[in-house]
């Protein structure tokens, strides 16, 4: 059940919304190890297309499961990946909190990726939706469940950075 946008602390929301903030950061910098940072343990982390998470599927255009896997996803883009480079920028609006507990937080947010290639003009990328599970670790908020889903039929180039 959602919770009413009144009902949510200043604070609470300030800090959801600099995780969203801090995580595009990370990404659009290229700081790989950073990115990694924002993940719990267990977490989940998925780019699925609309399409797919509406019907239920569990198949995803990216898909980890456990800090192992989303780690390896960095490693391999940073020492073993050949791929044009590029610069991204996320932009992200719309941040809600539907619920939140002690234990969990759950959050959704809209975003947009413009990817610029070096010979090229800037592109939109992806644009969709953020849906996620937030829970502290040491006192940071990281992400348990991050699925970005996006709106899209299909994924115009090279899917390479995290989204």
């Amino acid at each position: 059940m959602e919770i009413r946008p009144r009902s949510v602390s200043p604070q609470l929301k300030a800090a959801v919304c600099d995780l969203y903030d801090d995580y595009a950061h990370a990404v659009d910098a290229e700081e790989l190890d950073r990115w990694v940072g924002f993940f719990s343990d267990d977490a989940v982390y998925r780019v699925i297309s609309r399409e797919s998470h509406c019907l239920g599927l569990t198949h995803a255009t990216i898909y980890c499961e456990g800090i192992g896997m989303i780690r390896d996803r960095a490693t391999m883009l940073e020492k073993v990946a050949v791929f044009e480079p590029r610069v991204l920028r996320h932009f992200i609006t719309g941040v809600r909190i539907h619920s939140a507990n002690p234990d969990v937080i759950v959050a959704s947010a809209n975003f947009q990726i413009i990817e610029s290639l070096f010979d090229a003009e800037p592109t939109l990328l992806m644009v969709g939706q953020y849906q996620d599970e937030i829970i502290s670790r040491d006192g940071e908020l990281c992400f348990r469940k991050r699925d970005a889903i996006y709106d899209q039929y299909r994924v115009r180039t090279t899917l390479v950075m995290p989204v």
